[in-house]
C-alpha cells in the first residue's frame, strides 16, 4: 500500500476544519515590520577641529552620524514562516468526522446458559446447512447477539451440575464471546441446577452498581435437584429488580430430556420478562431479535463527533525552523571565528 493510499484510509470520512479561523486575520500582522522605517541609533563620536585634514590624509569620506541597521531578508522570510506557523496552530485546525451516536453503558446483561449433557443432542441443523448439537448450535446463534449488544456490560454464567462464573461483568464482549466459544460440554457436570445459576447470578448483580439489570437464561430441560428452588429464585431476583427472558431449546419432551416449560413461563413472569421456545437455529434467532427490541441499545441524548486535533503539526513546523536557524547561526559564527584567528601567510 503507497503512503498516499495509507492516508487517504486513515483520513477517510474526515474533513478539515478549524476551531478558531478568526484567528487567520491576524497572518498578515508581520507587515506592520516592513512599513516602519528601519531601526536607528545614536554611536559615539569624537569631534576635533582639524577633521575634514584628517579625512583628506586617510581618504576616507565622512559617515552619517546615525548608523542605520540594514535588514536581513533570510531573517525576516523565516520569521514570517513561524509567524505562519503559529498562527496555524493558534486557529486549532483539527480533522472532523461524520457525527455519530454514542453508546450509553447503561445496562447488565447477564447470559446465564445450561451447559448439561442433554445439550449435546444432536438434532439441530448449523449455519452451513450440516447436523450440530444444541450446544454448538446455541454458541453459534449466541455469538451473533453478543456482536449486536454494544453498550452493554456483559456477563456469563454457565451451569449443569453446579453453577459457575465464566465472566464477570465487562464491558469487553470480544471477552465473553471468546470464552462462551471455548465453552464445551460436561465442564459442570451432567444435571440442570437451574434454581442454584439464578442465584450464583444474583449474587453477581448485587455486586455491580448498575440499576438497568437483564438476564437470558437458556435450558432445554428440567431443575434436577437444585438446592434453591427456580421459582424462590426468581422471587428474590425480582426483589433484586432483575429482569429474567427465559429461553426453551428443543422440544416438550425430547426422549429422555424434558423441557419444563411450566417453571420457565414462571420464572420469566415473575420477574418481568418474558418465555420464549426455540425448536430450531432460525427460531433462537427470530428471539433474539425480539430480545434487541425489548432491550435496545441506549444512546446519549447528543450526537457524538469525532475529532482529531491537529495543532501540534504546525506547532512543530515552526519550533524545528526556529532551532534550524539558531543552529546556522551558531555555526556559522564559529566558523567566522575560526576563519579570523587564521593568520595569513607571509
Amino acid at each position: 500500500m503507497s503512503v498516499s493510499e495509507l492516508t487517504g484510509s486513515l483520513l477517510s470520512g474526515y474533513q478539515l476544519e478549524l476551531g478558531a479561523p478568526w484567528v487567520l486575520w491576524l497572518m498578515p500582522l508581520p507587515l506592520l515590520m516592513l512599513l516602519l522605517p528601519p531601526m536607528k541609533y545614536r554611536a559615539e563620536a569624537l569631534f576635533v577641529p582639524f577633521f575634514k585634514e584628517v579625512l583628506a590624509v586617510k581618504k576616507e569620506k565622512p559617515s552619517k552620524g546615525i548608523p542605520v541597521t540594514g535588514r536581513n531578508w533570510f531573517r525576516v522570510i523565516l520569521m514570517w514562516l513561524v509567524w505562519i506557523c503559529l498562527d496555524i496552530a493558534l486557529a486549532s485546525p483539527q480533522l472532523v468526522g461524520e457525527p455519530e451516536k454514542q453508546v450509553k453503558t447503561a445496562r447488565n446483561l447477564l447470559l446465564n446458559v445450561d451447559l448439561s449433557l442433554s445439550m449435546e443432542t444432536r438434532d439441530w441443523i448449523s449455519a452451513g446447512g450440516e447436523p450440530v448439537t444444541r450446544w454448538e448450535a446455541v454458541k453459534e446463534v449466541m455469538e451473533e447477539f453478543i456482536d449486536m449488544r454494544e453498550g452493554d456490560r456483559m456477563g456469563l454464567v454457565l451451569f449443569a451440575s453446579q453453577a459457575y462464573l465464566q465472566v464477570p461483568f465487562t464491558s469487553d464482549l470480544q471477552v465473553v464471546r471468546n470464552l462462551l466459544k471455548e465453552s464445551e460440554i460436561g465442564l459442570a457436570g451432567a444435571k440442570t441446577v437451574i434454581g442454584n445459576s439464578i442465584g450464583k447470578a444474583v449474587e453477581l448483580f448485587a455486586s455491580d452498581s448498575l440499576q438497568e439489570r437483564v438476564m437470558i437464561l437458556v435450558t432445554d430441560g428440567e431443575d434436577s435437584g437444585s438446592e434453591l428452588p427456580p421459582l424462590q429464585a426468581a422471587r428474590m431476583a425480582a426483589l433484586d429488580s432483575i429482569t429474567i427472558y427465559t429461553i426453551g431449546i428443543g422440544s416438550v419432551s425430547s426422549g429422555i430430556y424434558e423441557l419444563d416449560e411450566t417453571t420457565l413461563t414462571a420464572i420469566a413472569e415473575a420477574t418481568g420478562g418474558a418465555y420464549f421456545r426455540a425448536s430450531d437455529r432460525e427460531g433462537l434467532l427470530e428471539i433474539y431479535s425480539l430480545l434487541d427490541e425489548m432491550e435496545p441499545i441506549e444512546y446519549e441524548d447528543e450526537d457524538y463527533i469525532p475529532r482529531r486535533l491537529m495543532f501540534y503539526y504546525p506547532l512543530l513546523a515552526a519550533f524545528g525552523m526556529v532551532v534550524l536557524f539558531h543552529l546556522l547561526a551558531g555555526l556559522f559564527s564559529t566558523f567566522r571565528f575560526l576563519l579570523n584567528r587564521v593568520k595569513p601567510e607571509a
